[in-house]
């Protein structure tokens, strides 16, 4: 009888919690405490359906008394000037760093986001989000001190989604032009920041923002804004100088706007627009005579969270890659008789090669260089290079003790500088054999320094969510 006892132990003890928990149910009222969100309590503006319905594209302008700098370098837009992540100054940066790092030249505070700069006339133009006007706003700042010189925006009501602005403004002659979180693309005076034009995607073109608000950068190519859109166009060219539409390319499968960045490339004879879009990637003409038109399609890659950009590595070989499960897959376009052909050379899961999540690799001197996303197993976060031919096997990596989150990175003076998530700045010699550190410091106190660095004149600008500083990373003459 004991061991029959015994047995059913576990069984009564169940049976009574079971009962416990019935009678608990019955007489907890779970909404006793509960009272109704009555309207502005989660403040919300009261007008919110009159906000999303206007939204008048630079209507807000503040000037102030920063300076332009002499400066004459520049970094004018996403992955710099060649798209590749790479200065090319001959300017001699240093290979050391005392017990407090780079000097700190300035700093500003900014709203939440992960938007990065570019630099150009001796300021610096940065998309931001003013929490307490409710706006978003295009910023220009002094390169020399980091005293705002004006501010160009319109009010937008919006919700916190890790992070507002993410996008970089794109910087040609007199004219810079940023798209806003919620795809409102707006055209203005670089230097004294008079409204030009502006666009709102959305409303006018049936644009679908993207999850974590809009992530593809503007591309200027000449006179020519360049947007991958989705909704009733795939890809749209705008004239810099009036905003007027100069060509669409039609989009009849509906494939959507990704978080990646249009770019710019010669596939075989033809100067080409390359996009990773929600559905598939598309290359579209960037021939003046033939602007728009499509010349080749494939959905053998298509993930629905893409960040990173096309990277070209010769020989029409991109890779592709992308976090949230995506991998990678390096794909051979080709120019043939009568069009193009897409093929697939390489295809990866994220812990089996070279993997991306959020930055863009970097091709350096025929190799290439990635932080690996968070699930890439024992290797994730880890910085490695591979080289393209086989993008399995990695020719070097970090290794588990030097991991850097979703941080980027870009090489100049034949070093990289690679910036965690956490703010901690590690210079690196650049090169395929060995991963060899430098200098390391923490450069910024805040989390999730995720947004792209910019670097002119051995002055690099970084930031975390809510800060901007500049560094000088010269060497001492």
């Amino acid at each position: 009888m004991k061991e029959k006892l015994a047995s059913q132990a576990p069984w009564i003890g169940t049976a009574l919690i079971g009962s416990f928990l019935l009678a608990w149910w019955l007489l907890y009222d779970p909404v006793a405490d509960w009272t109704e969100k009555l309207p502005g309590a989660d403040n919300r503006p009261k007008n919110m359906a009159e906000l999303a319905a206007k939204v008048e594209i630079g209507s807000l302008f503040e000037a102030f008394d920063g300076i332009p700098s002499a400066i004459t370098g520049s970094w004018p837009r996403f992955r710099g000037a060649d798209f590749d992540n790479i200065s090319k100054e001959k300017i001699r940066l240093a290979e050391r760093w005392g017990d407090q790092g780079p000097r700190r030249l300035w700093s500003v505070e900014l709203g939440e986001g992960h938007a990065g700069p570019v630099i150009g006339h001796g300021r610096v133009y940065l998309l931001d989000y003013d929490e307490k006007k409710r706006a978003d706003i295009l910023r220009c700042f002094s390169f020399d001190s980091g005293r705002e010189i004006w501010r160009r925006g319109y009010p937008l009501f919006l919700k916190r989604n890790h992070g507002m602005s993410r996008t970089v403004p794109a910087l040609r002659d007199r004219y810079v032009v940023s798209i806003g979180p919620k795809c409102h693309v707006m055209c203005v005076d670089a230097e004294s920041g008079a409204f030009r034009w502006g666009l709102d995607l959305e409303k006018d073109y049936g644009v679908e923002t993207p999850l974590w608000y809009t992530g593809q950068c503007p591309l200027i190519d000449q006179g020519t804004v360049v947007l991958a859109i989705g909704g009733k166009s795939l890809l749209m060219g705008i004239d810099l100088e009036t905003g007027q539409i100069r060509w669409q390319t039609p989009n009849p499968k509906g494939w959507k706007m990704s978080h990646s960045s249009v770019i710019p490339l010669t596939v075989g004879s033809r100067k080409t627009y390359l996009y990773s879009a929600i559905g598939g990637i598309v290359g579209v003409s960037a021939e003046p005579s033939s602007a728009g038109q499509l010349l080749f399609e494939s959905e053998l890659w298509n993930h629905n969270v893409i960040a990173p950009s096309p990277v070209p590595v010769g020989d029409g070989k991109i890779l592709f890659t992308a976090g949230y499960g995506g991998g990678s897959m390096m794909l051979d376009i080709s120019e043939e008789a009568g069009g193009f052909s897409v093929k697939a050379l390489q295809k990866l899961k994220p812990d089996e090669g070279i993997a991306s999540e959020q930055q863009t690799p970097i091709y350096y001197q025929g190799y290439l260089f990635s932080i690996l996303p968070k699930d890439a197993g024992a290797s994730r976060n880890e910085f490695v290079c591979y080289h393209p031919d086989d993008c399995r096997k990695a020719v070097w990596s970090s290794g588990k003790t030097n991991r850097f989150g979703l941080g980027p990175y870009l090489v100049a003076d034949g070093k990289f500088f690679l910036l965690s998530d956490e703010g901690v700045l590690t210079l690196l010699k650049a090169g395929s054999r060995e991963y060899v550190a430098l200098a390391q410091a923490r450069v910024l106190e805040g989390v999730d320094a995720w947004g792209p660095l910019a670097i002119v004149a051995g002055r690099m600008l970084a930031r975390d969510s809510r800060q901007m500083v500049c560094l000088d990373l010269r060497a001492e003459s």
